[in-house]
Order: C-alpha cells, then structure tokens, then sequence
C-alpha cells in the first residue's frame, strides 16, 4: 500500500499532466517511508460524465483516494495526507488559484480480512534492494 486512485473531470486534461502528477504522487509516498516501493501504486482516472457544483462547464475536480493497509497511526495516516495534499497543491497551483477548482484527498484504510492481493514484484524489487545495499557495503 497505498494504493493513490485520482478521479478527476476531463476537463482537466488539457490543463494538467497526469503522468507527471502520479510520479510526484508516488514520489511523495516512497519519501514518508511508511511503504515499500514495490506497493505504491497511483493511478488517474479521467471522469468524461459529471456534474459540479453550478455547472459552469469551466468547473473541474480531482476526488483522491489514498487507501492504505492497517496498521499505521493515526500522527502516521495524517503525515500521509499532509505530505501528498502539499505535492498535490504545489503541483495544481494554477488550477488552485482559479475559482473553478475543487481538490479532495481522503486516506482511508483497507478492511484487511476482507482484501486479497498478490503481487509479484515485492520478490523481484526486495532483491534489487538487498542487493544494491550489499554493494554499498551496508550487511543490515
């Protein structure tokens, strides 16, 4: 975890590069160091359908769920949302300084017995870890 899931009015796409938004996103959850690197997974999902506020068609959104695992505190699960809120403000300033812009974040925790995973690329990233830290010279 976290898994980073960004809803955000097609509108938008002109204004902001998502791409480079994930990588800050991921970027910022690697630096909290409460996960692995190969758990964070951020992804943007361009809503074409929606409504906003009084609908000026100028209006735009981007709704943002972090869902993470349980476990963490509660001081953990707010430097979380404050660490990708800064990198989100930072990064959407422009769309931030017009009055038709609306930004959510919610950290929300996963129900863990009631949620199923497998992934393939802790192995292959955990080796590439412990290997680089041998060259380093670092024994842990």
């Amino acid at each position: 975890m976290p898994h980073v899931t960004m809803e955000y009015s097609a509108n938008l796409e002109p204004q902001v590069d998502f791409d480079a938004l994930c990588r800050a996103i991921h970027t910022t959850g690697i630096a909290t160091g409460l996960f692995e690197l190969g758990a964070v997974r951020v992804r943007a999902v361009k809503c074409d359908h929606y409504a906003i506020a009084d609908l000026l068609p100028q209006n735009s959104f981007i709704d943002t769920s972090i869902r993470i695992g349980l476990g963490r505190s509660q001081a953990e699960k707010e430097r979380l949302g404050e660490a990708i809120n800064a990198t989100m403000k930072k990064f959407l300033a422009a769309q931030l300084s017009q009055p038709y812009f609306a930004l959510s974040i919610e950290v929300r925790e996963i129900n863990t017995p009631l949620s199923w995973k497998s992934n393939a690329m802790h192995p292959r990233i955990r080796h590439l870890a412990k290997a680089s830290s041998l060259d380093k010279g670092n024994t842990e």
